[in-house]
Formats: structure tokens, C-alpha cells, sequence
């Protein structure tokens, strides 16, 4: 094989294509780089963000070969990119933010009432028609079927709202006289679906319930088994 001839193309084709291209050849080539290279990206934000680079080579590229639809179309697309890609940046701050909950009662304030409860009260049963969500202002509660006691500034009642038959999975009882904020499902449920952060923070509220519940119920169920074996050890030796 004869290297000689395949090394006088290559020099041929730079010659011809590096050595006398334009600048706008160079933004073209640029540009459809930056094209390739955002195939290759699996997430909205890097893609957003070579599309715009792209747009905006490209436009150069239009211009300085006077390609006049290769640039109008990119000079429209680049704004949007751009627009796209300010909105993506902002919604994951905004989820950042909802998963610290610090804006919660800023959302739901305006869609809750005050209920004052005494101690003893049952404010509902497990098996209940669940129908609102209780926001603990002051005051002691405590879930009677598992035995967890709820300090200030907690939520409770929002699993009724997932629950398949729509009725209460505990018992919640007042163990001090205190103050609740109260909201309704249907209240919830509009704002789940106008306020992202909200969905996002409800969703996270939801599943860390499920999660806790699950560790109590697993250590409950590793403390009957250690009170099974020391009964069988104790029958054993009797």
C-alpha cells in the first residue's frame, strides 16, 4: 500500500478546508461540533446549553457566509434555548428549595383554618374517612396505635389522602390542649397540581411517613421475636 498517496490527500484536504477557511467556516464547523456533542448528554441543562452555543455560532456562521435562513433560524432558536434553559435552572432550585420545606406554611396559610383541641380529644379515628390535613401549631398529639407523640410544626393526616380506600391509617388523639391548622384535601390537591415545590415537598412528606412507619413496624416486629425466643428459652429450661 502506498502511504504516500493517502498522505498527499490529508495534505490536500488541509490545505484546502484548515488552511483557507473563513471565519465563517470556523463558526459553522463550531457549531455543528457543538450539535454532535449534545447528543451525547442525557440531561436537560448541558443540553440546553450547547444548543444555545450552537445557535449562536451558527448565526455567526450565516452571517459572515451570507447563509441569511441558516441565521434567522438559529437567531430564533437561540433566545429560546436560552429561555428553556433559565426555566430549568430555576425549577431545580426551586425543588432544592422544596425539599428543605422552609416555604411550606407560606403555601398552605392561606388555605388553612384554626381548630383549637383539648386534651383527651380524638381528633380521628383509624378508619375514618379521611378528608384534611392537620398542621400541628401547638399543643401534644400522639398516633395511639403505634405510640408516636408529634411535636410542634409537624403534618399529620396527609397519608389518609393516598390511602386506596381514602380512610385514616391511625388514630390521632390530643395529649395537651393546643392549637391545629386544618385544610382540606381538595385544597391540597389544587395546590399539589398549581405549585410544583408544593407537590414536590408533599410527595417527600408522604414517603418519609411510609418510610418511618416501616422502621417502627420492623423494630416492633424484631422485639416479638426476641420476646418468642426468651419465652421458648425460658420453656426450655423449666
Amino acid at each position: 500500500m502506498n502511504w504516500n498517496i493517502f498522505t498527499s490527500i490529508f495534505q490536500d484536504l488541509i490545505s484546502e478546508y484548515v488552511l483557507r477557511a473563513t471565519w465563517g467556516d470556523i463558526a459553522g464547523y463550531a457549531g455543528d461540533l457543538l450539535i454532535v456533542i449534545s447528543f451525547f448528554k442525557t440531561t436537560m441543562i448541558p443540553l440546553r446549553a450547547l444548543g444555545a452555543m450552537s445557535n449562536l455560532c451558527l448565526v455567526g456562521y450565516g452571517y459572515l457566509d451570507a447563509l441569511y435562513p441558516t441565521m434567522v433560524l438559529n437567531a430564533v432558536l437561540f433566545p429560546l434555548n436560552l429561555l428553556r434553559l433559565h426555566q430549568m435552572i430555576k425549577l431545580v432550585r426551586r425543588v432544592r428549595t422544596a425539599a428543605e420545606g422552609n416555604q411550606t406554611m407560606d403555601w398552605l396559610r392561606p388555605y388553612m383554618v384554626r381548630r383549637a383541641s383539648r386534651a383527651g380529644e380524638i381528633l380521628f379515628c383509624k378508619g375514618d374517612v379521611a378528608d384534611c390535613v392537620f398542621y400541628i401549631a401547638s399543643g401534644r398529639y400522639r398516633l395511639k396505635e403505634i405510640g408516636i407523640e408529634l411535636p410542634p410544626r409537624a403534618f399529620v393526616g396527609e397519608l389518609g389522602l393516598l390511602s386506596p380506600d381514602g380512610k385514616r391509617t391511625q388514630t390521632l388523639e390530643c395529649i395537651e390542649a393546643g392549637e391545629l391548622l386544618v385544610t382540606t384535601y381538595d385544597q391540597v390537591k389544587m395546590l399539589y397540581f398549581q405549585n410544583p415545590d408544593f407537590g414536590f415537598y408533599f410527595m417527600q412528606l408522604a414517603t418519609s411517613r411510609l418510610f418511618h412507619n416501616l422502621e417502627m413496624a420492623e423494630q416492633r416486629l424484631a422485639e416479638l421475636r426476641s420476646t418468642v425466643a426468651k419465652v421458648e428459652t425460658s420453656a426450655a429450661k423449666t
